[in-house]
């Protein structure tokens, strides 16, 4: 990995935290945490639809820039509900080393 990239996280969460108490004519991230949840998520479904679609397209160029706007939104999403890359990581980090089928059936039970 990257060593400049290693904290971007941290920051970004940081920043989106900073975003979050500042006046929604001030920044887009402000402005999309004053309109709520729902106008996230549909910026996160439209950020999903077109990671497909460059996906789809075969530009892996394109493809790395539509997957860093939806994991993008999904960091505003995680700070909507007060947590943080932080979060997913940890979870990540829970299934490593777990095969799929087990830890998705361990959700079941």
């Amino acid at each position: 990995m990257n060593p400049m990239n290693q904290n971007i996280l941290q920051r970004l969460t940081e920043t989106l935290e900073a975003r979050r108490q500042a006046a929604p004519e001030s920044s887009y991230v402000a402005k999309l945490f004053s309109k709520g949840e729902d106008a996230i998520l549909k910026k996160i479904g439209e950020e999903a639809t077109e990671v497909i679609l460059a996906s789809k397209g075969g530009d892996k160029t394109h493809l790395v820039y539509e997957t860093a706007d939806l994991w993008f939104h999904c960091m505003i999403l995680l700070a909507q509900h007060g947590l943080s890359a932080d979060d997913v990581l940890n979870e990540l980090a829970r299934r490593e080393g777990l095969s799929g089928i087990a830890e998705k059936q361990s959700r079941k039970e």
